[in-house]
């Protein structure tokens, strides 16, 4: 049997206000491709299917096409999981429906398990594989606040909230891998942050609990998993370097930050004795570069690029020592006439760091919340020693903001 695991498809997401929806059509249009041309039979989207909790008509219709073309394909099956991004009850409202087509949602945690154990059939109606779809497990879906409980007391819940909803559901598998008779595969599915867990500047991920400790180890996952397909981090990557739990990384580089990865889905293939993982690699449809240095540099590699007619989206990130008043003026003259656009200027002026000055470029999307409360802190003077704790609370705040679902009534 062969499937394949993708996640943190953030449809609609834009990039410094530059839509980005033709992209994201080519993407699924080359992922049902894929699926058709590898004869996959079931395809894993470990969360974060759109950017928002409110997406966009125009990123439905890619999401419900997407749908109808794979379950019209050979494909037998689909299983989505939400993401942080992700609305559950947005998610989960056609799941009925979707579930006519062979396409199983999990929007959310329930009180039941075993809502989240599928059992796969083929079309001669056998088993043949069995799903741990696991979405992203909110806060209060995992942990009971106390009156006077410390920082540590909360961090342990979590993981431990996580560690008993895993251990939970891997149980009620193996009861039904036991009650079939069958050996048929075990999959995990799960939308987190594991410790060790490589991100990128600029990817949007956030973190999803409060606390340093709140990065779950692989130990949380259960040994009866054949394969563990997770989603939230958007570089490619081995879970402390096992080959079968991983992170199939975002298809498309949601910032400049990701702009050099080769961006991946994994391949997983189940034979009777062993299991295999290979990586696909995602075409590039939009191409993006940073571009960074002083007035030299920068200039040389844009003219660099237009010698290749690219139509490349850029960054540019002024570090030079000079003082350039007309910074944005030069780049549109060096553009002119070219394909390409830039998207952000960044000033990063040496003379500006030696007096410590803002940079003049600087805007809020440079910072992220932490930066602007503690900013906040800082012009209002209050004392270091209270700092700390204000930033805890103003965090779990900030954090319960993230996990209200609006779509809910």
């Amino acid at each position: 049997m062969k499937i394949l695991h993708t996640s943190d498809w953030h449809i609609g997401r834009t990039l410094y206000g530059r839509k980005r929806y033709e992209e994201f059509e080519v993407f699924l249009t080359w992922l049902a491709e894929t699926i058709q041309q590898n004869e996959i039979d079931a395809l894993l989207v470990a969360g974060d299917v759109f950017d928002t909790s409110a997406p966009s008509n125009r990123a439905q219709e890619l999401y419900y096409r997407f749908l109808c073309r794979i379950a019209a394909s050979s494909c037998r099956h689909v299983v989505v999981i939400a993401g942080n991004h992700d609305s559950p009850s947005f998610l989960n409202a056609p799941k009925e429906l979707l579930k006519a087509l062979d396409v199983h949602v999990v929007g959310s945690a329930t009180s039941d398990p075993q809502d989240e154990v599928l059992v796969l059939r083929n079309n001669q109606d056998t088993p043949e594989l069995i799903v741990c779809a696991v979405p992203y497990l909110r806060d209060r879906d995992i942990r009971v606040a106390e009156a006077g409980e410390s920082v540590e007391d909360k961090e342990r819940k979590l993981i431990d909230g996580i560690r008993n909803h895993y251990e939970a559901v891997a149980a009620l598998a193996e009861k039904k891998r036991d009650e079939l008779g069958a050996n048929i595969p075990i999959v995990g599915m799960g939308h987190l942050f594991t410790a060790g867990g490589k991100t990128v500047d600029g990817d949007g991920v956030r973190e999803l609990y409060v606390g340093s400790l709140a990065h779950v180890t692989v130990g949380i996952f259960p040994p009866s998993f054949n394969y563990t397909a997770l989603g939230h981090l958007h570089v490619p990557q081995k879970v402390d370097g096992s080959e079968f739990i991983r992170y199939s990384g975002s298809p498309l580089p949601m910032g400049f930050g990701e702009a050099t990865q080769q961006k991946s889905i994994c391949q997983v293939e189940f034979h009777s004795t062993d299991t295999s993982v290979h990586l696909l690699d995602v075409p590039v449809f939009q191409k993006l570069e940073r571009i960074k240095g002083d007035w030299k540099g920068v200039s040389n590699r844009i003219h660099e690029l237009s010698a290749t007619s690219s139509q490349g989206w850029l960054e540019v990130i002024y570090d030079g020592t000079e003082v350039i008043g007309d910074l944005r003026e030069r780049l549109e003259v060096a553009i002119s006439g070219t394909q390409m656009e830039i998207l952000r200027i960044k000033n990063s002026r040496v003379i500006d760091r030696v007096l410590g000055q803002i940079h003049e470029e600087e805007t809020l999307e440079d910072l992220n919340v932490n930066d602007v409360f503690e900013r906040c802190l800082a012009v209002h003077e209050v004392p270091e020693d209270q700092r700390p704790e204000l930033l805890r609370a103003y965090q779990e705040t900030v954090s319960s903001l993230y996990e209200d679902d609006v779509q809910a009534e």
